[in-house]
């Protein structure tokens, strides 16, 4: 079940993606998966007009992405002029593909942008936006939404085909609708619907956070890949384990505690070089809990390194939590 894509010019090393999360797939976090082993990764969301305007974050975020070729960037938006502006742009810096966002879910996206999924409750607009992000670059399309904004408009498959007339050349579905934000359980069998739609790739995107996961929304949906979010949370290496599930039927073992400690001291290193140390101690810590679940003594971890600002003292608890040795981890 694993194999190659091809998306418009592009040829994928096969179909297991990240999924573009705001906060979590920044550069750091990316060069991590990537490096594990992940077919294809995605930037953070990206607001069309901040980045036009260089404001905030965007800033950060749309710097040049040579470096880390292949990668798709995500734009978000309402306006079709601003989103071309925007996909130019992003292509002049080495984005590989533009990623259309018709699936964040957030009320500050669908509605003080009016953009998101939103965007699915105006198929004729939604349209329009493609249209023009699609004439304004060479690179390829792609799309992401989710099933319809809720269970009394389920147009995922409507849509997704106008799109594919519109010239986007792949589709990732999240099984859920707007209204469900993040509840629920992600309907697999829906996404069915959107691949019997359309002759362009469909990638499966929601509840995967096991290898077996992965294989059942194939099996369910018939679509050509997954798309993995939620389930890297700490975990940078679960996407290869996907990979590897789907080629050979078997899953890689996870790091060894002491491999994790590693992986963990060098993203956060990563992070407050990428962040500075201010924002970057801030961002750590969301990381640093993800990658403590499950571990004897994460609570007293989790606390220690919500309140702590001094670097040494984190990186020293995060190589405690790995020890084993349950004294020095509750001392953390």
């Amino acid at each position: 079940m694993h194999r190659r894509l091809k998306i418009g010019p592009l040829e994928t090393t096969g179909n297991v993606f990240l999924a573009p999360m705001s906060g979590v797939t920044d550069r750091p976090f990316r060069r991590l998966v990537r490096r594990f082993g992940c077919d294809l990764v995605y930037s953070e969301m990206i607001a069309s007009r901040e980045l036009l305007r260089q404001q905030g974050g965007s800033k950060r975020m749309s710097g040049s992405v040579d470096d880390e070729a292949p990668l798709a960037v995500q734009l978000a938006g309402c306006d079709p002029e601003i989103m071309a502006d925007a996909a130019r742009m992003t292509e002049d810096r080495g984005a590989a593909l533009i990623d259309i966002n018709m699936g964040c879910p957030v009320k500050k996206v669908t509605g003080g942008m009016m953009a998101g999924s939103a965007l699915m409750r105006d198929e004729d607009h939604a349209v329009r936006i493609v249209e023009a992000v699609v004439k304004a670059v060479k690179v390829p399309v792609t799309l992401k939404m989710r099933m319809g904004w809720d269970h009394d408009s389920l147009n995922a498959p409507v849509l997704a085909k106008k799109a594919e007339d519109a010239g986007v050349q792949l589709i990732t579905v999240h099984g859920r609708t707007r209204q469900m934000l993040y509840t629920g359980t992600a309907d697999w069998a829906f996404i069915r619907r959107v691949k019997e739609a359309v002759k362009v790739p469909v990638i499966g995107n929601g509840d995967v956070t096991t290898p077996e996961h992965a294989a059942t929304l194939l099996q369910m949906s018939g679509a050509d890949g997954v798309m993995i979010g939620r389930g890297s949370f700490g975990k940078p290496w679960f996407p290869a384990q996907v990979r590897a599930f789907l080629a050979t039927g078997e899953t890689p073992a996870d790091p060894s505690p002491a491999e994790r400690a590693a992986i963990l001291l060098e993203h956060y290193d990563a992070l407050l070089t990428y962040y500075g140390l201010d924002k970057g101690l801030r961002i750590a810590r969301k990381h640093l809990a993800w990658a403590a679940v499950g571990m004897p003594g994460a609570n007293a971890f989790r606390v220690a390194v919500n309140t702590e600002i001094d670097p040494a003292q984190v990186k020293a608890a995060i190589t405690r939590l790995f020890t084993g040795d349950v004294a020095l981890r509750e001392a953390a």
